[in-house]
Parts: C-alpha cells; sequence; structure tokens
C-alpha cells in the first residue's frame, strides 16, 4: 500500500473514496466533540452509540485534554518533532499546534487512513508555508508503509527522539490486524530517547450489554472498535519506561485541575512511555 500526500489530495479517487453513506469513527468522533464536519449517517450512529453509552462525549473531550497535556509534557522534554497516527478530523488544539506552543520550530507528521482528513487537513495547514506540518495518507495496520512515507516526505529525523502519538486509534484495530506488532515495529524505527503518546479505549467500567450495543454500532461503520483491558492497554508499553502516573483514565493523567466525580470511570486509557 502506498500512501498520498496532503498536497495530492484533490485527487478524483480520493474524494470518491468519502463514502458519506456509511458512518466513519473519525466523523462520529468530530460529532461528539461538537465538530460540523460529519455526514447524517454519522450522526445518526453517534446518536446510537450516545443513547447506549451517554458518557461517549465526555469520553472524548477527556481524551482531547490528555492528548494536550501529554503532547506538551513531552515537547516540554525537548522532544521537537512528532509522528501522530490516526490523527482524524483537525479540531481545536491539534498535536502541531500543542508542540510549537512549547518549541515553536517543532515538526509534526500526521497520518491517517481517511480521505476526509485529507482533505479538512489540507485546509487546515493551507498558508502555514514553514513546511514543518505536513499530512499523510497510509494505514497504521501497515507500520512498515507508514514509516516509508515518512521517510519519503524527508520531514523527520530518525536519528533524534520523536514523539509517537497514537491517540485514541488502536481501539479500531481488532487483535487479527496485529496492533501489538504495530506499535513494536513503529517503535524499533525510533531512537532511544523517543516516546510514546497512547489513548485507548476500554470497556472495563461498561456492562456488557452496552458493550455489546456499542460495539453492534461501530460494526455497522468503516472500523470496528475494540476495548482494551487495563493490562492489554499497558502491553502496548512493554520495553518502555511508562512517565508517572503510568497507565491511568485519560483525565487522571497529570491533570490541571481537580478531576471532575467519575473520573476514574472514563472509558479511554492514557499512557506517556520514554524508549530508553
Amino acid at each position: 500500500m502506498g500512501y498520498e500526500s496532503m498536497w495530492q489530495s484533490g485527487n478524483p479517487e480520493i474524494a470518491a473514496d468519502l463514502r458519506p453513506e456509511v458512518p466513519h469513527p473519525a466523523r462520529m468522533y468530530d460529532y461528539y466533540l461538537g465538530g460540523k464536519d460529519n455526514f447524517p449517517a454519522d450522526r445518526a450512529a453517534a446518536e446510537k452509540a450516545l443513547a447506549a453509552n451517554p458518557e461517549f462525549r465526555a469520553t472524548a473531550r477527556a481524551n482531547r485534554g490528555f492528548l494536550t497535556r501529554a503532547v506538551r509534557c513531552v515537547a516540554g522534554l525537548g522532544v521537537d518533532q512528532f509522528l501522530d497516527i490516526g490523527t482524524g478530523i483537525p479540531t481545536a488544539g491539534n498535536t502541531h499546534e500543542i508542540a510549537r506552543a512549547v518549541d515553536r520550530t517543532a515538526r509534526v507528521v500526521y497520518v491517517d487512513n481517511d480521505p476526509i482528513v485529507l482533505s479538512h487537513a489540507r485546509a487546515l495547514m493551507a498558508g502555514a508555508g514553514d513546511g514543518r506540518t505536513t499530512v499523510l495518507r497510509a494505514d497504521l495496520r501497515e507500520p512498515a508503509a507508514v514509516l516509508e512515507a515518512v521517510r519519503a516526505e524527508g520531514l523527520l529525523d530518525f536519528s533524534r527522539p520523536v514523539g509517537l502519538v497514537l491517540a485514541a486509534v488502536l481501539h479500531f484495530l481488532r487483535d487479527e490486524d496485529e496492533p501489538y506488532k504495530a506499535v513494536a515495529t513503529l517503535l524499533a524505527a525510533l531512537p532511544a530517547g523517543s516516546h510514546l503518546v497512547l489513548s485507548h479505549g476500554t470497556a472495563d467500567f461498561i456492562p456488557a450489554a452496552v458493550r455489546d450495543r456499542v460495539t453492534g454500532i461501530y460494526d455497522k461503520a468503516t472500523a470496528p472498535l475494540v476495548g482494551r483491558s487495563r493490562e492489554q492497554v499497558a502491553a502496548f508499553l512493554d520495553g518502555l519506561e511508562p512517565l508517572d502516573p503510568g497507565v491511568v483514565t485519560v483525565p487522571l493523567w497529570r491533570p490541571e485541575a481537580p478531576p471532575a466525580p467519575g473520573a476514574e470511570r472514563v472509558s479511554m486509557y492514557g499512557a506517556v512511555a520514554r524508549k530508553p
């Protein structure tokens, strides 16, 4: 599988691949966040998911807060280049905005396999003109192709630490997609001092009946939803050095204000870990 630069995303074949009649997790997530970059099918599916689990919207927003704090932390540790895979539709508080608030020279490569993401990212980056941010079309399920695409762009220097951002994306990979192998392959290409920023949905706090209803909704979308346990999420960090407080629900990862009641049961785990 090849890749497509954001500057090529006007390709009519890409535009034809949007499939607005089929719910897409990235557009559903945009709806949870209050965005407008979604279609009726996405909104209908998202409303069904919210009816089954009203916490989805709060979870999505808590995940965005985690992303802000985690990327800011990693940038504050001196990492000035980021690879954000499964970025989703751009909204407020994107990785490049967070990183550049710490270091204005930070470089960011976004990777996603959804053509609508490329379309919106192209509009977002139009006029930036500094060449420090780009968006590539590639698939996390093919990590070697992702790395090939990034290297071809030449934006990131793999001899220096990289912040690998996998925020709310791995739960869209089934076990047969080999998500652990994908993460290990990506990390193997990064030097010591690189950091992994990870968040992942879980069903640890959801009744089985609710889990099954939500899973059924996503099974009809373009990607499934696979909630994993805390232990399964922690396994993505094997061989790394987790930063305090380790694997916790996303509102509890270095909160900047007292967490709201129930924060320990939000259905998303988050962690940041360093490659030794």
